[in-house]
């Protein structure tokens, strides 16, 4: 009744891709058609958890309107959202960008001591586009969730959870 479900790409700390994100979209899709799947436990493989979304690819899709119908379609947080009850995050390492949004849809998230959390899309000229202005801002509020995006800072397990950003620490 566990699905578990490891992003497996360390050499590249398990950036957030196209294939990352396909791979994952899989595995959320296959749990929402199987309500005996009671929980998916998702984890990263290497020395982090997800550094956030893959900038090689950034830019990449020729057609704007393109890039952004494949992103309404391919979002992995509409999933994550559909079955958060389900989802059960371990973090570790890098939390940055995607690898803090996403988990953050779970009712539960738990990381490990090295886990550290970070959205800098701002000082690249983005904003936080995997659904963390909801994920977060539910988990956290919006000042807090502004604070992350505003200032760029690394925010540590103990502040992350005094905050309920994380839940629970793990071994």
């Amino acid at each position: 009744d566990e699905l578990r479900v490891t992003l497996n790409d360390p050499a590249r700390h398990n950036c957030f891709s196209r294939h990352l994100r396909d791979a994952l979209i899989e595995a959320l899709d296959l749990a929402l058609a199987d309500p005996s799947i009671a929980t998916i436990r998702l984890d990263g493989n290497g020395p982090s958890f997800c550094s956030g979304g893959d900038l090689d690819e950034f830019g990449t899709t020729p057609d704007v309107a393109a890039a952004h119908l494949i992103r309404l379609d391919r979002s992995v947080a509409a999933r994550a959202e559909r079955c958060r009850d389900r989802l059960r995050p371990v973090l570790h390492g890098a939390c940055i960008g995607a690898g803090l949004e996403i988990p953050s849809f779970a009712t539960r998230v738990e990381a490990r001591d090295d886990a550290f959390f970070q959205l800098p899309e701002l000082a690249m000229g983005l904003i936080p586009g995997a659904g963390g202005t909801v994920s977060l801002t539910r988990r956290v509020g919006r000042w807090r969730t502004a604070y992350l995006a505003l200032s760029g800072l690394r925010l540590d397990l103990p502040t992350a959870l005094t905050w309920r950003l994380v839940d629970a620490r793990v071994p």
